[in-house]
């Protein structure tokens, strides 16, 4: 299997393209001329390329680009019939990319291909039964604004996978997936609460000096200035 790339009729085909990683955006509103979305396709098959390019060349929304720009693109479509290595290996080429997003329309998504996507940072999944016009763009969109979109049997093992990690993996080691541990976080709940050194370490049953190290710990890692705005981050973080 070869993967493509193209993004109108007269594109060369046939070619993989490694995006560079200072890659670039388009100004303007949404981040390309006339608040467009600029956008780069990458197809494993003529039949596939044609398809998307035809659904998306039509809507004003959409800058599609040609291959020679494709390292400014904001989104990268890898569009396919299942994930296999040569898709994984755009992917990943992709992902180097740190200023574009990838979505993946594809057509039978196998279970086992989730954690492949995570590890190669793919922020949106669409399958190719559902991928008409207006799901597209949609789907276009909100990359370009940051967000990610997965079809809801996918939404939901990804939060099966999420659950298991931090039960299995995390837990057992009193981590958690946020920034702060589950002693930090707590410390820094009593300190909400008013609490001073003294008083939290007799409620966490660690010593005064313990306190005082895990406190400056978190301030230093997460850059904080003192104490009440590392309750101000933790807060606005939903961490405690």
């Amino acid at each position: 299997m070869t993967i493509t790339e193209t993004t109108n009729s007269t594109a060369a085909r046939g070619q993989n393209r490694r995006p560079d990683a200072a890659g670039r955006r388009t100004t303007g509103a949404g981040g390309a001329p006339g608040g467009r979305v600029s956008v780069a396709v990458y197809a494993e098959d003529l039949i596939l390329q044609t398809g998307m390019i035809h659904q998306l060349r039509v809507r004003p929304e959409i800058e599609l680009l040609p291959e020679a720009e494709a390292d400014r693109a904001q989104v990268s479509l890898v569009v396919v019939d299942t994930v296999g290595e040569t898709t994984v290996q755009l992917l990943h080429r992709l992902q180097r990319n740190t200023s574009t997003r990838t979505g993946l329309v594809v057509g039978y998504f196998e279970s086992g291909a989730l954690q492949t996507m995570i590890e190669c940072g793919v922020a949106a999944v669409l399958r190719r039964g559902e991928a008409d016009q207006d799901r597209l763009v949609h789907l276009v969109r909100a990359m370009a604004n940051g967000e990610g979109v997965l079809p809801g049997d996918l939404l939901g093992k990804l939060l099966d996978h999420v659950s298991s990690l931090q039960r299995t993996v995390l837990d057992p080691r009193g981590l958690t997936l946020s920034t702060l541990t589950a002693r930090e976080a707590e410390m820094i709940r009593l300190v909400s609460e008013g609490c001073d050194t003294a008083e939290i370490a007799q409620k966490t049953s660690y010593s005064e000096r313990t306190v005082k190290n895990v406190l400056h710990e978190v301030a230093t890692r997460l850059e904080l200035r003192n104490r009440a705005h590392a309750v101000g981050y933790a807060m606005r973080h939903g961490l405690i």
